[in-house]
């Protein structure tokens, strides 16, 4: 069935495939943007005054918000945790009041908004699903704060679905896109001991659960997006120079990683063993449950 869905964050590295895929699937895509509208498509909002027209929003099925800077994106200092951290709680803050403040024939029926694996901090070896509780660290504290924002909305019986992503793969951003340079030079390896697990999904499988959260009226409150079979920095190195056909010998210390990224260093070297339990349990079928057919994708799709 057609929607008419509003999305903010349509511009980033998800965001822009997530509006191609919903257009493709006939669905009716309005953009909030914080300057002037350029297109008929666009609306203009402003998260960080909690500015939003109510009008908009009367206007859509759903809502979906993926807006947030870039973890990766810069060294982390405080100016730029403070940036991280408000990019996601104020947009988050300003849909699900707006949400609340509407009446009930007026306000969509649901709320996809962004969270992250980030939720659950360093688990180690130990395996986390859904109901397992928040972490420790600067992510997780994000986490936490982001995924309250939606409370207003969920309070106006809002289906509220927390979308914890974690580290979808194309060659264009994410997780992938700066590893691949060192590693087609051969100066890539593993960080730090590699022991640490990597919650990765192929982007394929990622639109595809969206699609199908979107969908069902039956799926509320966190989920896991990521794929069913989580693997070690070590085998993901390993699978990636056997996918690029190159040597990956050099491992990266974990004191040079400390260097290079500043506060960001923790969390590439957090250990977040994460299964998709409600993706699992609502019966998706994932296109790339293992790593070595989703790195492929990722590369040539």
């Amino acid at each position: 069935m057609s929607m008419r869905i509003l999305m903010a964050g349509v511009s980033g590295f998800l965001g822009t495939r997530l509006v191609d895929r919903l257009t493709a699937d006939g669905h009716q895509v309005t953009r909030l943007v914080r300057r002037a509208p350029r297109t008929p498509d666009e609306r203009q909002w402003n998260p960080s005054a909690a500015q939003l027209d109510p009008a908009v929003v009367a206007d859509a099925d759903a809502v979906v918000n993926l807006a947030g800077a870039g973890v990766g994106d810069k060294r982390w200092n405080d100016e730029y945790r403070r940036v991280i951290r408000s990019s996601r709680v104020d947009t988050s803050t300003t849909l699900a009041i707006t949400i609340a403040g509407m009446s009930a024939a007026d306000r969509p029926t649901v709320l996809l908004n962004a969270s992250a694996v980030g939720w659950y901090g360093n688990t180690g070896d130990r395996v986390v699903e859904e109901d397992s509780p928040a972490g420790e660290g600067f992510l997780a504290d994000v986490c936490r704060v982001w995924e309250a924002a939606t409370r207003p909305a969920e309070d106006a019986d809002v289906r509220v679905v927390r979308l914890r992503t974690g580290l979808p793969l194309h060659r264009d951003g994410g997780l992938l896109k700066p590893q691949l340079l060192p590693f087609r030079l051969g100066i890539a390896g593993r960080l730090g001991s590699g022991r640490q697990w990597l919650p990765w999904i192929s982007m394929r499988d990622w639109l595809d659960a969206v699609a199908l959260l979107l969908a069902r009226d039956d799926l509320a409150g966190p989920v896991n997006v990521v794929g069913p079979n989580p693997v070690t920095n070590a085998e993901f190195t390993r699978e990636l120079a056997r996918e690029l056909h190159r040597p990956a010998i050099i491992p990266i210390p974990a004191v040079a990683l400390k260097i290079a990224l500043g506060g960001f260093a923790h969390e590439a070297l957090t250990s977040t063993r994460v299964l998709p339990g409600v993706l699992t349990k609502a019966g998706f079928t994932w296109t790339h449950p293992h790593l070595p057919t989703a790195l492929h994708a990722a590369l040539t799709e």
